[in-house]
């Protein structure tokens, strides 16, 4: 994985290179694989939109996939859709290198803040250090 840009718009470009290993069958990428490459991307959207002191939790996940992704460059793009006081929504797709959009997805996406989610963190797991 790559970061190729992030913007503080609420944007971001991430570039995957999908390996043979990561095919289930007739060389095509296992979906779980492309819903995790657009989920990083939106959340690195959402992180350069709202800065290093909050955590972007993933409240829900939606992947439609229109096309087979096969081995090779992927790129994961996402951007802000709508926000509102600590829930955001976001958007994204995965391209291939030509530019045919493989996959698209939604997020709603809560922001929490650094402190109180490693102090939890913390308390959950009797940890010391997160």
């Amino acid at each position: 994985m790559r970061i190729v840009s992030t913007d503080a718009e609420g944007g971001a470009r991430l570039d995957y290179e999908a390996k043979r290993e990561q095919c289930h069958s007739r060389g095509v990428v296992q979906g779980g694989f492309i819903s995790g490459w657009i989920d990083a991307a939106m959340t690195h959207a959402a992180m350069a939109k709202n800065g290093p002191g909050i955590v972007p939790m993933t409240l829900e996940l939606k992947v439609s996939f229109f096309a087979p992704t096969r081995p090779g460059l992927e790129i994961a793009e996402a951007w802000l859709e709508r926000h509102g006081k600590r829930t955001r929504f976001y958007e994204g797709h995965l391209k291939d290198a030509n530019g045919t959009v493989l996959a698209k997805a939604t997020s709603t996406i809560r922001l929490a803040d650094m402190v109180r989610a490693i102090e939890a963190s913390k308390q959950a797991t009797g940890s010391k250090t997160a």
